[in-house]
């Protein structure tokens, strides 16, 4: 038995290759495959087994991309009522892959249909050796059950069980191999580490460490970090079987008059994904700004309306078509044009373009000091605005803008601050959408806010390995400048 692990940045997951001597299992896959095709050329073993633990509300899974170039069978939950050609698997299935045994545990709470695969590796004994616990448990966390907040107290009633029932079962030594860690939107607070092993977690878990099935209820339907637009569209695509990639268009390199009367079709999108310096220096009018150097996927899947035709502003094709396999990873296929020659073709065109005004974090101290009438708008999440934040600011996050612009003064003018810049210079293009003209971007936001001395020091910059969010911070001096 080989296990080979492999990791995707920015939307943190975590998928696995189960091997054998001539064949292996591809656990809970990313849409683009060609690595796990790779992978298993090299080890000279076929992918036979895909693998599903549920329908991944985060990204688009590459089960359907696997069976179609392999020829592999797709296992998923029977509860899931897949509409494509699978193998239901529920409480008590095993699957025999050569010396080794998949035992399903039917592990609800994350989503309705979720099941973790218990590996015995009968060569060497008869104890687990391992379990594919998908978003039920992670490393230092548990899987969020509000993702269907109809039924969310429900789902965390069910994942009490799926762990102290379950999971918790397992051997100590039963090594643990989730489907996420620190980054990812579907815990509150995830270790860095990809592994981990039952006994560590149940001394160690936070989650864990509340027995009580009401208090652990609470404890997970509270204070949960935003929901991702995406995150309501990701699982039926699944469900149904996502559009394989050799199925979508081509990105077309179109000149600035191509791209001028593309963009004026309706239902078509402009998104400039250079960084906000140059985004803020010169950008066209009316185009939406997600910063590849940011986090990319989540904020596409967020804020981009997966219905339109959407054209790229990147710094060359290469970046373009980086930022279209990222896009396509949380369900965003609708990319068929890319601005050949960037924003210096696009200029020397003579075509017109706009810009946003970036200050420092000196510049904004300056102006939130003085007299002047102002909006500060800070664009973090709720739970890192109550952490810290500059004194009369107003806190709405970034994808909220779209809808909640209108408890906004359009003719004030307006700083945006978020951690870094990013999310702020997202804010930025929303709201010009709506018709703010006076609108300004904090480059380095909070952390350069704190490095500058004028407040205490950013915990989510601090701990770039940790969780994006917290419900407990560490409390830390700081100095502030007269």
């Amino acid at each position: 038995m080989l296990l080979k692990h492999f990791f995707i940045e920015k939307i943190a997951h975590s998928s696995y290759i189960l091997v054998g001597r001539e064949s292996c299992a591809v656990v809970d896959p990313q849409r683009d495959v060609q690595i796990y095709i790779d992978a298993a050329r090299s080890l000279g073993v076929n992918i036979t087994h895909v693998l599903e633990t549920h329908l991944h509300a985060d990204f688009i899974s590459g089960h359907m991309e696997l069976a179609d170039r392999t020829g592999a069978k797709i296992y998923a939950p029977k509860s899931g009522s897949c509409a494509f050609d699978h193998v239901p698997l529920s409480e008590g299935d095993i699957i025999d892959l050569e010396d080794m045994k998949l035992q399903v545990l039917e592990t609800p709470g994350h989503t309705p249909e979720h099941i973790s695969y218990v590996v015995v590796d009968t060569s060497r004994g008869e104890d687990p050796i391992g379990v594919f616990t998908g978003d039920t448990l992670f490393v230092g966390d548990v899987g969020r059950p509000d993702l269907f907040p109809e039924i969310a107290e429900e789902l965390a009633g069910n994942l009490h069980d799926s762990l102290h029932k379950k999971l918790l079962k397992l051997p100590d030594f039963c090594e643990l191999y989730p489907a996420h860690g620190a980054g990812s939107l579907c815990g509150r607070s995830m270790g860095a580490k990809w592994r981990s092993t039952i006994g560590y977690e149940r001394r160690y878990n936070k989650a864990l460490q509340i027995p009580d099935k009401s208090k652990f209820i609470t404890s997970l339907t509270t204070n949960m970090p935003p929901s991702p637009d995406h995150f309501s569209r990701c699982s039926d695509i699944n469900r149904q079987g996502p559009t394989l990639i050799r199925e979508m268009p081509e990105l077309l390199e179109l000149g600035p008059k191509r791209f001028k009367e593309k963009m004026d079709s309706p239902g078509t999108l402009v998104v400039d994904v250079r960084s906000y310096g140059a985004f803020g220096s010169q950008h066209i009018p009316g185009s939406l700004h997600i910063d590849f150097g940011g986090n990319f996927p989540t904020f596409a899947g967020w804020v981009l309306p997966p219905e339109s035709d959407i054209l790229l502003v990147a710094y060359n094709y290469e970046e373009a078509l980086g930022a279209r396999t990222w896009a396509r990873r949380v369900g965003i296929d609708n990319i068929t044009g890319y601005l050949d020659g960037s924003l210096f073709g696009w200029a020397v065109a003579g075509m017109r373009t706009d810009y946003v005004r970036q200050v420092s974090a000196e510049d904004l101290h300056d102006i939130v000091s003085g007299s002047s009438s102002i909006v500060l708008l800070d664009v973090r999440s709720p739970l890192e605005f109550a952490d810290n934040h500059i004194e009369g600011a107003i806190n709405i996050p970034a994808p909220d803008l779209r809808t909640r612009h209108a408890e906004l003064d359009p003719g004030k003018p307006t700083y945006l601050i978020c951690s870094t810049g990013h999310r702020s210079s997202l804010g930025t293009s929303i709201l010009k959408q709506y018709g703010f003209k006076d609108v300004s971007n904090t480059a380095g936001g909070m952390t350069g806010y704190s490095a500058a001395g004028y407040t205490k020091r950013c915990v989510v910059c601090s701990n770039p390995h940790g969780s994006r969010y917290y419900t407990e911070y560490l409390p830390m001096k700081f100095s502030s400048k007269k």
